[in-house]
């Protein structure tokens, strides 16, 4: 019998990557959807056979898991009270405004015995792998730099929470997307020991940042360039990482997401191929090759999960590794707000 998910939000983040990721991945179902608005309602229901129910207390006897996919002000007490029902929880990131949000949070799963993991889909984008992949057989040598960029041109804003809300929302881009690219330099290069930050609102009409850069130092003497950006009218490259003997280049995004915005269905052969005319260079200034993206996986990571409730397996994401990742973050923020480069232990 297949576990019944239940998913709370139907924004961007649960109708275009939770709720098809769920139903392409075998021994999942989508059972019940929070949701108040009527329209997301009838599709829900239209679409994948979910119950809509309009508060989260509805999902506890409809589903053996939840995933939450709300905005980021609520993840923390909504992944909480689901724990709190002995319920495993999945949550979008970042798991937390505070590192110590996110140590309550595992605390709380691991008094309950139940599973906590983190939708760090980034982990799965193609190119990204392909970089693990080329740093793993030491076709870069010792890499000393990574460079890593999600730049957007966007002069008028798009509006909602990301974009007005202040702190209390968990907006701005440090938090969307340095929630990946913090995650993916840590990933690829390990602890960080310090951490520069600048930070900035660019935008008219704007609460939280839309320019942020960090400059992270890992213990192992390499450093990660990191760049989000909604004012970038040139865009740079989504990767370079330099290493003792040669050079990976690559521009373009991650093909995962367009894809499922377009309704392509995750589990089809082609989904996560990138296009030829996109793969990465690999080399030096005097002899270089194009190299195949490697698939991007975003099914694995809910193929983790039905794994880890199926057989024992371990979470796709350990949650500890977002507590890390928030750490890093905030060290950022302190380092934009004070100007100072912060130590971390």
């Amino acid at each position: 019998m297949d576990v019944r998910v239940g998913l709370v939000g139907y924004g961007p983040a649960g109708a275009f990557f939770h709720a098809p990721l769920i139903r392409a991945t075998p021994g999942l179902t989508l059972a019940a959807v929070v949701t108040r608005n009527s329209a997301r309602r009838d599709e829900v229901a239209g679409k994948y056979g979910a119950t809509p129910v309009s508060d989260v207390r509805e999902l506890w006897g409809l589903c053996d898991i939840v995933v939450v996919a709300s905005p980021n002000r609520t993840h923390v007490a909504t992944a909480a009270a689901a724990l709190a029902q002995g319920l495993p929880v999945v949550v979008d990131k970042p798991l937390a405004r505070t590192a110590e949000e996110g140590r309550e949070l595992v605390r709380l799963a691991e008094e309950r015995g139940v599973m906590l993991t983190v939708f760090q889909n980034r982990r799965w984008d193609g190119d990204f792998r392909t970089v693990r992949k080329l740093v793993e057989e030491g076709r870069l040598g010792e890499v000393r730099r990574f460079e890593s960029r999600f730049e957007r041109w966007r002069p008028v804003p798009k509006g909602g929470w990301r974009e007005t809300g202040g702190a209390d929302e968990v907006g701005g881009l440090l938090y969307d997307l340095g929630s990946h690219l913090v995650d993916q330099a840590l990933r690829l290069l390990g602890p960080v020991r310090e951490v520069y930050c600048e930070s900035d609102v660019r935008r008219e009409g704007v609460a939280s940042d839309d320019d942020t850069f960090i400059a992270l130092t890992h213990a192992s003497g390499a450093r990660s360039h990191l760049w989000m950006s909604a004012v970038a009218a040139r865009l740079g490259p989504r990767f370079r990482v330099l290493g003792s003997s040669g050079a990976f280049l690559k521009y373009g995004m991650d093909v995962q997401e367009e894809r499922l915005r377009a309704g392509v269905a995750p589990d089809s052969p082609e989904f996560g191929e990138d296009d030829e005319g996109s793969w990465g260079v690999l080399g030096t200034e005097d002899a270089h090759r194009a190299v195949r993206t490697e698939p991007g996986a975003y099914i694995d990571f809910y193929r983790g999960v039905a794994a880890a409730l199926t057989e024992g397996a371990p979470p796709p994401v350990d949650p500890r590794s977002a507590i890390e990742a928030l750490t890093v973050i905030e060290a950022a923020h302190l380092s934009a707000t004070q100007r100072i480069v912060a130590h971390l232990t």
